[in-house]
């Protein structure tokens, strides 16, 4: 992407006014999508994104500047302007850059962007019109095929030289039911990191039907009542609610700056002993997963709570100055015009002690929550608001009559402290995370758990 010479020479320029530390992220991003409405394709879309970022830090302050302008003069015109930003006078360097090879943990098969276009059309044909066959009460399908092929480089005055390359591909179906006037929608978006190998165990008519059978429960269901009750939250994207209520406030973006309900609590029980949760950026194939941070460090498998006790943070290179705590790999960005910062990767409660049906069984007047959605959280305080796009009550430990409008209400240290049940079957769903430093394809992901009471907002 970049020859060391020249990396060489702009790192060089980039410490010039006296930094402590400098870094160059090159990337070149290809990605492209295919919407299906209605029967028909309706928009098929190629884009490419290449460009580069320069950051200099001079102990817990940092100067970022970012150029598509790739050539020599634009890239030193780039470390220029952030070393002009930074202003504390010069120091001369001398910079040594070591490439450093990366494994790849996830090769990819069969290339999502050079894959004939056809091929890639029959693909969300095929999860739109099994979503429309499901019932004549589904009267709108649409659909998207994602793939994306990133590829970073990241050079830095400590001499570090790494690329690499990530596949993503992602499949998403909605579908509306209509019955009497009335419309209700439903939607299912597996996604992996990986080409379109994923396909052989993901299905496109499944991920089709599912869309349309949550339209359809949805339709039939009356409105769920408000209260505070037990609830059972499903497993995959139900993981959303640890994701937001509690990770964020586990990332170094918010504890290093004392914005977090977690800050100064390590080695302290936060959660119930029955809660493991695990940030992990090396799953093989994992919508979250990558070889390197954004800032050049291999991922790995950060255990942030054991057994109830908060055992680490995520922490990226100015959380780690800040915290005076080594990085863990969580240093991510959603491309080279974003400072990268602390991100999860896959993160989830782990399998627990509890079996499935004990869960269920346990419960005498509660909510299942089979699927949840998107939602909103504070990290200071670790309140949130989440919506239940699939819902049952739960009746003398038995799922009973679908409800919608359904939300979850409560606060992340509550939360953790209130599951007292946790099932065993793992498993995660695929989401887009917004935070500073962009949007990120993460994982969430938990067994099915049990929280004893919490607020269920409805009518």
């Amino acid at each position: 992407m970049l020859n060391k010479e020249l990396l060489c020479e702009v790192l060089g320029v980039a410490m010039s006014s006296g930094g402590d530390f400098a870094e160059v992220y090159g990337e070149h991003t290809r990605s492209n999508s295919i919407a299906f409405v209605d029967g028909k394709i309706d928009e098929i879309s190629d884009n490419v994104i290449s460009g580069v970022g320069v950051r200099v830090f001079l102990g817990e302050r940092t100067v970022y500047a970012s150029t598509s302008d790739i050539s020599r003069e634009g890239l030193l015109a780039c470390a220029r302007s952030a070393a002009d930003a930074l202003g504390e006078g010069s120091a001369p360097i001398s910079i040594c850059l070591n490439r450093r090879e990366v494994i790849d943990i996830h090769p990819v098969r069969i290339n999502p962007i050079t894959t004939q276009l056809p091929t890639r059309i029959d693909i969300l044909k095929s999860a739109c019109f099994a979503a429309r066959e499901r019932s004549d009460l589904i009267s709108q399908v649409s659909g998207r095929l994602m793939s994306v092929e990133h590829e970073i480089l990241v050079a830095n005055t400590e001499g570090l030289l790494v690329g690499d390359t990530h596949t993503r591909t992602r499949i998403a179906v909605s579908a509306v039911a209509s019955e009497n006037g009335e419309n209700q929608s439903g939607s299912a978006s597996p996604g992996r990191g990986m080409g379109l190998e994923m396909f052989e165990f993901i299905s496109p008519e499944e991920t089709g039907k599912k869309a349309a059978e949550q339209a359809i429960v949805n339709l039939r269901a009356d409105y769920c009542k408000a209260g505070q009750m037990t609830v059972a939250i499903e497993n995959g994207f139900g993981g959303v609610i640890f994701h937001e209520a509690c990770g964020h406030s586990l990332e170094a973006t918010q504890v290093g700056v004392g914005m977090s309900e977690m800050c100064g609590k390590l080695g302290q029980k936060i959660a119930n002993e029955k809660v493991t949760a695990i940030d992990d950026g090396t799953i093989a194939g994992a919508w979250g997963s990558v070889n390197i941070d954004d800032e050049g460090n291999p991922t790995q498998r950060n255990v942030l709570i054991e057994n109830g006790v908060l055992k680490g943070y995520m922490i990226d290179r100015l959380g780690s100055r800040r915290m005076g705590m080594p990085m863990t790999g969580n240093s991510r960005r959603q491309n080279y015009a974003f400072e990268p910062t602390s991100r999860m990767t896959n993160t989830f409660i782990d399998n627990g002690p509890d079996k499935n049906e004990d869960i269920i069984a346990s419960i005498e007047y509660g909510l299942y929550a089979k699927q949840m959605g998107g939602g909103s959280v504070n990290p200071l305080t670790g309140a949130f608001n989440f919506a239940v796009t699939e819902g049952y009550m739960v009746r003398n430990g038995k799922i009973c009559e679908p409800v919608r409008g359904a939300s979850l209400i409560g606060t992340g240290s509550k939360i953790l402290q209130d599951i007292d049940m946790v099932g065993q079957n793992l498993a995660t769903g695929q989401g887009m995370c917004g935070s500073s430093s962009g949007s990120i394809p993460t994982d969430v992901g938990q067994p099915l758990i049990r929280v004893k009471k919490i607020t269920v907002g409805g009518r």
